[in-house]
């Protein structure tokens, strides 16, 4: 199943300044890029066909995998001069690299891509900024079993800060927000081809195409509890750096299936 990642976008809160170009996706979790965690999460699971939708630093996504260095993150024999691997990341990938422009909302980046997804009947779709453990199959099961032309996995509120109910001035109730009756979008999606047709030109993937299949019956959702992380700042970027330098990376089952 072909797997489409939107990493062309600016990341300004994880830009250093305007002089830094290295999109969001680039930025290091670990000795490999977000972009490579999410890469092989999907991989994990068996689906190794991904097409990159790029736009602002390009060039960062694109150098990496051309110079791609299989040592960093495998065991190896240096004999003679010669790297033997013991194990690999990506001999088994196919990556197609496709420019979606640099001011491209989601939607449009998805519209420009539509080509290399026309023989799916089903495909994924991520943000590629943000890192789970939950099970792609089951996501992937539920989806194909409804009636639906799209799937979102959806989480409890992520803010740390406390929700205050009021009656008029007085405080009725407080309570932590991720307590509340809501969920948000978490950034993975399972697809059919029906998306597209609700993909206006310059379009939101979730406000415009997602919104107008809710209001169709046709969006259907995947709640999830366990481990969920964005990495939209500085703060939570390094607290995946910190996770994975401690040994716990729950998102990295490919280590437990080793």
């Amino acid at each position: 199943m072909k797997v489409v990642l939107f990493c062309g976008g600016h990341g300004m809160r994880m830009r250093n300044g305007p002089a830094d170009d290295v999109p969001k996706p680039m930025q290091l979790v670990g000795p490999r890029p977000l972009l490579w965690h999410v890469m092989r999460y999907y991989a994990h699971f068996g689906h190794k066909d991904f097409v990159l939708c790029l736009g602002y630093g390009a060039r960062h996504i694109k150098d990496f995998f051309l110079s791609y260095t299989e040592t960093a993150s495998n065991d190896f024999v240096l004999r003679g001069g010669e790297v033997e691997l013991l194990s690999t990341d990506i001999s088994d990938w196919s990556i197609t690299f496709v420019h979606t422009g640099i001011e491209s909302p989601i939607g449009e980046r998805l519209r420009r891509v539509r080509e290399h997804v026309a023989d799916e009947e089903i495909f994924l779709a991520n943000y590629a900024d943000v890192l789970t453990d939950a099970p792609l199959d089951d996501m992937i099961a539920n989806f194909a079993a409804a009636d639906a032309g799209a799937s979102m996995m959806v989480v409890p509120p992520q803010s740390t800060f406390h929700c205050v109910e009021l009656d008029g001035r007085q405080v009725r109730s407080i309570s932590s927000a991720s307590e509340l009756p809501v969920w948000e979008n978490a950034g993975f999606f399972v697809l059919r081809q029906e998306i597209f047709d609700h993909l206006p030109e310059n379009g939101d993937l979730v406000e415009d195409a997602c919104g107008t299949l809710a209001g169709k019956g046709r969006l259907v959702a995947y709640p999830y509890r366990g481990f969920w992380q964005p990495a939209d700042t500085f703060k939570e970027r390094a607290a995946l750096d910190t996770a994975y330098e401690s040994g716990a990376r729950p998102w990295m089952l490919w280590e437990n299936a080793a």
